[in-house]
């Protein structure tokens, strides 16, 4: 994971508690960031960017816009509900005080869209209040397509493949950008409730945007980690995020990369299509 604040979590899909650990800070103005994010997906999975190229006005507008659609009547958030069972994937969905694990309720709201390529957006998913949601995130999405290109580039330095190898295996320029806004409300008993339990994400990278309030590897052959992680809650606070999953098109098989897999270092993975990868991860059936 990779985050962007006014500097940028990413995360290389640890579990983050109240007080978490501290994370690598990765300079991308350095010519030691490529080594030094290497080193951080292998040992963390997690790390935070800083200098990656992300105009402040362009995060400061993706905010403003996100926070203005939770402050929206639930009536108008519900005219662009996801509805799985007639297909509709994509839009907003609530958890709120939904039966989670260890007899705790999940506690969030969320709104979740594809932003890249244009092939497979679906505009009808996007909120037309509040006034500029459309530009903000067409214009935060260049940046990323941007930024995750760079992040693929020095990872994939890492392990030792051509700059290109991680995008090229991922998709190329099908990689999917799929861009989510996760609202946490105040909770009365935060100790009964999680916003997110602990869980691994299904993207190859994700890109994570938080507010001020805290809460928070296939190709690799296990190279790289996919980092634990999950959300807690405030009783006086609000809590958002904005993360960007990177994932390859859903009929794009995924395996470990052919220069990494030798006699001494087999495959630890079978390659498969990113569509039944995620269908399995989703349901908890067998990878």
């Amino acid at each position: 994971m990779v985050g962007v604040a006014q500097s940028v979590q990413a995360m290389v899909p640890t579990v983050v508690r109240s007080e978490p650990p501290e994370i690598p800070l990765i300079d991308m103005s350095s010519p030691y960031a490529g080594c030094s994010m290497a080193d951080a997906a292998r040992q963390w999975g997690i790390f935070q960017a800083v200098n990656h190229g992300v105009p402040k006005e362009a995060l400061s507008e993706l905010q403003r816009v996100g926070r203005e659609f939770f402050s929206l009547p639930q009536a108008e958030r519900q005219r662009y509900a996801m509805d799985p069972s007639s297909g509709k994937t994509e839009g907003y969905g609530s958890t709120l005080q939904q039966d989670g694990p260890d007899g705790k309720k999940t506690w969030s709201d969320f709104l979740f869209h594809n932003v890249s390529p244009p092939a497979a957006v679906n505009h009808a998913a996007w909120p037309e209040n509040p006034a500029g949601y459309r530009e903000a995130n067409e214009a935060y999405s260049g940046h990323m397509w941007r930024l995750t290109r760079a992040l693929f580039e020095h990872l994939s330095a890492g392990l030792g493949l051509e700059e290109g190898a991680m995008a090229e295996a991922f998709g190329g320029d099908d990689v999917v950008l799929l861009q989510k806004i996760n609202f946490y409300p105040p909770c009365p008993q935060p100790e009964l409730a999680l916003g997110v339990a602990p869980h691994t994400d299904l993207s190859t990278v994700t890109v994570l945007v938080p507010n001020d309030v805290p809460g928070l590897q296939v190709l690799s052959n296990g190279t790289y980690k996919a980092v634990l992680h999950r959300t807690t809650v405030s009783k006086e606070k609000t809590r958002m995020s904005w993360p960007v999953f990177v994932e390859p098109p859903t009929e794009h098989v995924v395996g470990p990369h052919p220069q990494l897999v030798t006699d001494e270092c087999p495959a630890k993975y079978k390659g498969k299509k990113f569509g039944d990868y995620k269908y399995c991860k989703i349901n908890k059936l067998p990878l």
